[in-house]
């Protein structure tokens, strides 16, 4: 048992337990229930569950989530909306974000298919030194996909 300025007060029973803590105006909480004896705390349970609540809230406002951001291409693509097109992705991976990029096939181009895996050969070496390869370039149906994420020092 411990009070509610942190002294311990020993091994007690239950009733003598409750006794204190309803003389003092709190309640007795159970901390860690897993241990032999049980460790039991005198406070004041609405207050305990506030403080928790706002550990967590805390906890998750210093969380970055990451999304997944995808820029689609295609194997003719003209030199300007190409520029375009990797500054936005390294825009992306600079702000903390795993980018997909595919490159999708329509009708004869199919025919061509080295066309892509030159392009998404160039796109990658172009962002390397900024972001590292997640997912290797794979074919799906009529599309090249592959992830990149931010690289870590």
């Amino acid at each position: 048992m411990i009070d509610e300025d942190g002294g311990q007060l020993g091994i007690l029973p239950i009733k003598e337990a409750i006794e204190m803590a309803k003389a003092k105006g709190l309640d007795v909480v159970e901390v860690s229930p897993n241990t032999e004896p049980p460790v039991c705390k005198i406070l004041d349970h609405g207050k305990y569950l506030f403080e928790q609540k706002k550990k967590t809230q805390g906890a998750k406002k210093k969380q970055k989530t990451i999304q997944v951001k995808e820029i689609k291409f295609r194997p003719l693509i003209e030199k300007g909306d190409y520029e375009v097109k990797v500054n936005k992705i390294k825009d992306f991976i600079e702000q903390g974000n795993k980018v997909k990029i595919s490159l999708r096939y329509r009708g004869r181009e199919m025919r061509h298919v080295e066309l892509g895996h030159d392009l998404l050969k160039r796109v990658l070496t172009d962002i390397e030194e900024i972001s590292s390869v997640e997912q290797e370039v794979q074919f799906e149906g009529r599309q090249l996909i592959t992830v990149v994420a931010p690289k870590h020092n």
